[in-house]
């Protein structure tokens, strides 16, 4: 396979690569642990509900953005609905799994199982955007699969139905970054005007989800609702619903749905690590301790390379563009 055709236009500066990159990391490391003290610390019966109120939140900022006229995006249209899909179905997948599987596996199994994002984006983005990898990119990606099984294979808290859930989770993880960066570079949406509308397209078939399922009475008759702490955590993880999609929007925009998804399994190396020794339901195993060092080391691996090369490639354009400019100045005597 060709190493240049993973080769993306350099459109950002390293800075704004960097920080957006720095920025979903951060994000996603503090959702994962606060929608894990809600779901888990205090026991809200419903992840579906956490995240329509995550929705909420989107909706509630953008829009008060907008009408402050601190951010601008497209004003609604029959178009709309066209030009974002299917990221809205793919949104509400995303949210509810990810919500559930965080409700039922320990930290560390669900940072090792998220790992399969990564082999599911370089499939679409194979399929979708019609890329190819060099062949270490691919032994890297296969390193941490390989550590992944390993870890799994030993989970003494098996759980068939939050297997299920995290590798939904994994396709519609891959799904969005991929759809993200194809729909950001052709439909004039803007990053605020997909995450806005988003939200507004689904929160409502959501809301009526929950009632008819009954997580909506569930989750309105929950007793911590007069506990100031709990209040805290439930709205600081509503908030931090929208800074993490507004993250993997801005690190898709400026980097590639590849990147954002190295950047996730970086942020995962150290939940895991941290989930191990904090939070008390992770049951250690040698055979899962093992796994876990080869999926994280894989992950390091594929990011090295992915970084490297893009510094490598950096640095030979800069030399190439300093050769055109020398051999087109005008000569003088």
């Amino acid at each position: 396979m060709s190493s240049t055709a993973c080769q993306e236009p350099v459109e950002h500066s390293g800075l704004l690569r960097f920080y957006s990159a720095v920025f979903y990391a951060g994000s996603s490391f503090v959702i994962t642990v606060v929608n894990k003290t809600v779901l888990t610390s205090f026991r809200f019966p419903s992840y579906m509900c956490l995240g329509i109120g995550q929705m909420i939140a989107t909706l509630v900022v953008l829009y008060a953005a907008k009408m402050s006229k601190t951010v601008q995006f497209q004003d609604f249209d029959r178009s709309i609905p066209l030009k974002i899909f299917p990221l809205p179905l793919l949104y509400v997948g995303n949210h509810i799994t990810g919500l559930a599987s965080t409700k039922k596996l320990s930290l560390p199994m669900f940072t090792v199982l998220r790992k399969f994002t990564i082999l599911m984006t370089m499939v679409l983005e194979v399929y979708i955007l019609r890329k190819t990898f060099p062949k270490s990119l691919v032994y890297s990606v296969v390193a941490i699969v390989l550590g992944a099984m390993v870890a799994a294979s030993s989970d003494l808290a098996f759980d068939v139905e939050a297997y299920s859930f995290i590798l939904l989770n994994d396709a519609f993880t891959a799904a969005i970054g991929v759809y993200t960066k194809k729909k950001l570079g052709t439909e004039g949406l803007g990053k605020y005007g997909v995450l806005f509308y988003n939200a507004l397209i689904i929160v409502i078939p959501t809301l009526l989800a929950s009632a008819v399922t009954g997580d909506l009475h569930k989750a309105i008759t929950f007793e911590d609702w007069v506990e100031a702490t709990f209040i805290f955590c439930f709205l600081t993880s509503c908030f931090m619903g929208f800074v993490l999609m507004y993250s993997i929007v801005l690190c898709s925009y400026y980097n590639s749905a590849l990147t954002t998804t190295v950047v996730g399994a970086i942020k995962n190396m150290a939940v895991a690590y941290i989930g191990i020794f904090v939070g008390g339901d992770y049951l250690f195993s040698w055979t899962n301790f093992l796994g876990l060092s080869i999926c994280m080391s894989g992950g390091l691996m594929y990011s090295y390379l992915i970084f490297n090369h893009k510094s490598s490639r950096s640095n030979a354009e800069g030399a190439q563009e300093l050769k055109i400019q020398q051999g087109s100045a005008p000569q003088t005597k």
